[in-house]
């Protein structure tokens, strides 16, 4: 079972400092639609500002159950999926109640070196294991080490063409999804 979650504190700034980013509609639409599609349990968005929480929970109600959801039944779909949670120790909470056990947790980034999971050792591992797996995207400038150090799991980066990995969040989840989502 795969989880994902987009995190907006703990983040790093350019400088390399700990910050809280905002809430992007784009990210909302674009990773809600992409969840739907390769069949995650849940989307969560974590962010520990009231007002960015509020913001994201008005934009998920319009399309579920305001006008938006009339006029585009196939995003109201999508939207199903979001979850707007404060911590990611909110997110672990509820992951490990509805299954029973703790997820393993995946964390992503640009800039990983080492020992690392890759997407086809993923993709094998969610065909075979009906365990919880989180897999954690970073807005800002990438996860805070407080949470990759808690993590089971660092992803492989997404390589592009002549070493450039600089891909919006909501284009490495999607690029990532199709990777270790295998579709029947």
């Amino acid at each position: 079972m795969l989880y994902i979650a987009l995190l907006h504190y703990p983040v790093m700034n350019k400088e390399g400092k700990t910050v809280a980013t905002a809430v992007a509609n784009m990210d909302l639409h674009d990773i809600a639609r992409t969840a739907k599609t390769f069949g995650v349990e849940r989307f969560y968005v974590i962010n520990p500002i009231e007002a960015q929480r509020l913001l994201a929970e008005q934009i998920t109600i319009h399309w579920r159950e305001g006008y938006g959801a009339g006029f585009n039944p196939s995003r109201k779909d999508a939207f199903e999926k979001v979850s707007i949670k404060s911590d990611l120790d909110e997110v672990l909470a509820e992951i490990s109640t509805v299954n029973g056990c703790k997820p393993q947790i995946i964390v992503t980034g640009a800039n990983f070196q080492g020992e690392l999971l890759t997407c086809v050792n993923l993709r094998e591992v969610l065909k075979i294991n009906r365990l919880p797996y989180l897999l954690i995207f970073g807005t800002g400038s990438g996860i805070a080490r407080e949470v990759i150090d808690q993590a089971d799991y660092r992803l492989e980066p997404i390589r592009g063409k002549d070493g450039y990995n600089h891909l919006a969040v909501r284009s490495a989840v999607a690029v990532i999804l199709d990777r270790v989502v295998e579709i029947s």
